[in-house]
């Protein structure tokens, strides 16, 4: 059978440990024999982010923003073991915070459902899909301890000088603690666009949280962007595709989402998107059976697996033990970028092959074939646990039919 064809590279951006190791098994059993792969490779692996002062990191998103389409192995975000570990320079940043900014993206996480892996609320049948901001809030705060007899203020000095000041608390009796979170209309406006965008690219309603009753000037401004650039950008547009956008406080949300049956995205603040999503990929069963993918507003997209690099694995892997590790995530990240360059390149091929690769995924594992994480999930009779490359080979027999 000829390879499939590409007309434009994707972006390759490769990592660390085991998810390394697992990336290269996949490009050599699963894309290799059957796709004429064209990347713009770079490597992301924490020694090379050393050699390089973390340039490679900011060329790979670069990159991105040049081809459209990247896929992203997992990668160590450096602590102090790290930096022993590996003789760091410095404790380099999260290569994916890194990104986000440079991307000015919005990571859209959701569940891949297969059979025998029932979620732990089983009234979830559909998948659901937490839309996260990647900036501000919590993440970029300021915060104090505060000696009792204190006064602390909000004070904002405008661009004549002019100071504005607001009472956040005396603290007369006890001491205590105070923070400071900050957000931009810019990149607030750009989260929307980028949920509008994919809720409009899947066909699937969009939700929006937040506590704006409470919070009504920092919450109140996110549920004012996201109202008037629905109202003047895309109304329209979702009426004509058949789906819709809701607006509803964070705590009904909450209440209405464990009544759900799934099936829709729910648009988070940082810190929202941050707790929910690992709730809602517990509660679906694995972090390794999640996809990942940052959305720009301007129509970049970057897939990347949900989870770690899976580290334990790896030092099993150095000692020559087998390892059963789940590559799903991985794979699916692989599986979503080469749909997207195949839909942005009119390769509708590139796109056939992407789906008969998941479909060939999810076959193994409703076979009764699987890692041991899995394993331990599924209610499926007669399963059979397999090691890493076990699995992958599993999933290359059933492709092999479908193609």
């Amino acid at each position: 059978m000829a390879k499939i064809q590409m007309k434009t590279p994707l972006v390759e951006m490769d990592g660390d440990e085991m998810t390394r190791i697992i990336w290269k098994m996949i490009k050599d059993i699963l894309l290799l024999p059957y796709i004429d792969l064209k990347t713009e490779y770079y490597d992301l692996g924490l020694e090379h982010r050393n050699e390089t002062n973390d340039q490679v990191t900011f060329d790979s998103a670069e990159a991105t923003k040049k081809y459209g389409v990247a896929v992203k192995c997992a990668t160590i975000t450096p602590n102090a073991d790290r930096m022993t570990e590996y003789n760091l320079k410095e404790m380099w940043k999260s290569p994916n915070g890194t990104i986000r900014a440079i991307l000015d993206g919005t990571v859209f996480r959701t569940p891949i459902i297969v059979k025998g892996i029932t979620p732990f609320i089983p009234t979830w049948t559909k998948p659901i899909t937490i839309a996260r901001h990647a900036y501000g809030d919590v993440y970029k705060n300021t915060e104090m301890q505060v000696p009792k007899g204190s006064k602390c203020e909000l004070v904002c000095t405008d661009k004549d000088g002019n100071e504005t000041r607001s009472l956040i608390h005396e603290f007369k009796d006890s001491d205590g603690i105070i923070q400071g979170l900050h957000n931009i209309d810019k990149s607030i406006a750009s989260f929307a666009r980028s949920c509008f965008n994919f809720a409009l690219d899947t066909k699937q309603d969009i939700w929006f949280a937040s506590k704006d009753t409470i919070s009504k000037k920092y919450d109140h401004r996110f549920k004012d962007i996201f109202a008037e650039i629905f109202e003047t950008e895309y109304k329209e547009k979702f009426a004509a595709a058949g789906i819709e956008y809701f607006y509803t406080l964070i705590d009904d949300a909450v209440a209405r989402v464990i009544r759900s049956e799934g099936g829709y995205i729910w648009a988070c603040k940082n810190y929202d998107g941050d707790v929910m999503s690992d709730m809602v990929a517990t509660a679906y069963g694995s972090l390794a059976m999640m996809t990942s993918v940052l959305v720009s507003p301007d129509g970049v997209y970057e897939y990347e697996a949900a989870h770690g690099t899976v580290q334990r694995h790896y030092y099993k892997h150095l000692k020559g033990e087998k390892t059963s590790t789940n590559s799903v995530a991985t794979l699916f990240a692989w599986t979503g970028a080469l749909r997207k360059r195949g839909e942005m390149d009119g390769t509708p091929e590139l796109c056939e092959f992407a789906d008969k690769l998941e479909k060939a995924t999810i076959k193994t594992i409703e076979d009764g074939v699987m890692t041991g994480d899995l394993a331990l999930l599924s209610s499926l009779p007669n399963k059979q646990k397999v090691d890493t490359e076990e699995f992958l080979l599993a999933i290359n027999e059933r492709l092999k039919a479908m193609m």
